[in-house]
């Protein structure tokens, strides 16, 4: 029987600020045996699991509020200022490992909130990046999913628009056509981390090429879901794995072409485990 030709996409795996929490975790886990992290390390379980029998302890803001003297990690998609508060009145020692991109859009959004601009963020309710940028804003600003949804809102002649940092370039720009259309004065900042909004184009040719694409991700990744709708809209024969034991032998078909890929939050080693694993059918 001829195997599968399997093919991992190269541009997929960690963006540098998932790669820089991780190494930081893996370094203080190997100095002093366990660390805690605030909130999933990344939106992949599999990838949590190896970081935790290294040592490393998942926490809530609950369980902040009641350590004292510890180490907390931040992980990349930053934190509200409640949380540095926190820190500051318990004796935590604040890991932070928060992306530099996101750090930077938070200081933008300070300043607008400063200068008392009418905010509202392009971004998924209750997601750990779009809590932190809420936090510079006393939670004032208001977050929308969609177009639909942002204009149910009474919206202000003047509109200051931001984005969470993993949302398509495309639909910012939309939004921000569809209100000007409206006769709004938009200040649209696109602070969309070029990394991952390039992941797009990058897989549209990537899937392209292949009888068919396993796409790997954890369920909980934003980001892995824009990204998988991308595969599945060029080459209807995508599939959606978070483990290699959801991979199905009846997908395929002897001498088929095979390409993997995944999100931002995916692992390599999970990617190549996948490959592994269809290497063997």
């Amino acid at each position: 029987m001829r195997q599968l030709l399997v093919h991992i996409d190269s541009n997929s795996g960690f963006c540098f600020g998932v790669i820089y929490a991780i190494q930081m975790a893996e370094d203080l886990l190997e100095e002093q045996g366990y660390l805690y992290c605030l909130g999933d390390i990344v939106h992949n379980d599999e990838e949590v699991e190896r970081l935790q029998n290294k040592g490393l302890r998942i926490i809530n803001y609950e369980t902040l509020k009641t350590l004292q003297n510890e180490a907390v990690l931040i992980r990349a998609h930053g934190e509200p200022p409640s949380t540095y508060q926190t820190a500051l009145e318990n004796n935590l020692t604040l890991v932070d490992a928060s992306c530099p991109v996101v750090l930077k859009l938070q200081n933008r959004i300070k300043t607008s909130f400063d200068k008392q601009e009418q905010i509202f963020i392009y971004g998924k309710h209750g997601h750990a990046e779009v809590l932190g940028l809420l936090g510079q804003t006393n939670n004032e600003a208001v977050v929308f999913e969609n177009l639909d949804e942002l204009l149910r809102h009474e919206l202000p002649q003047n509109i200051t628009l931001y984005s969470q940092t993993t949302k398509s370039t495309n639909n910012f720009y939309r939004i921000k056509s569809e209100l000007e259309s409206r006769g709004h004065a938009v200040n649209a900042n696109d602070t969309i981390c070029r990394q991952v909004s390039n992941r797009d184009k990058e897989l549209r040719l990537f899937a392209q090429k292949f009888d068919k694409v396993v796409f790997v991700s954890g369920t909980k990744s934003s980001n892995g879901k824009v990204l998988y709708q991308v595969c599945k809209d060029t080459n209807p024969n995508t599939f959606f794995v978070s483990k290699v034991e959801e991979l199905q032998p009846e997908w395929f078909t002897e001498g088929e072409t095979i390409g993997i890929c995944g999100a931002t939050s995916t692992p390599m080693w999970l990617m190549e485990e996948v490959r592994e694993a269809l290497l063997g059918f």
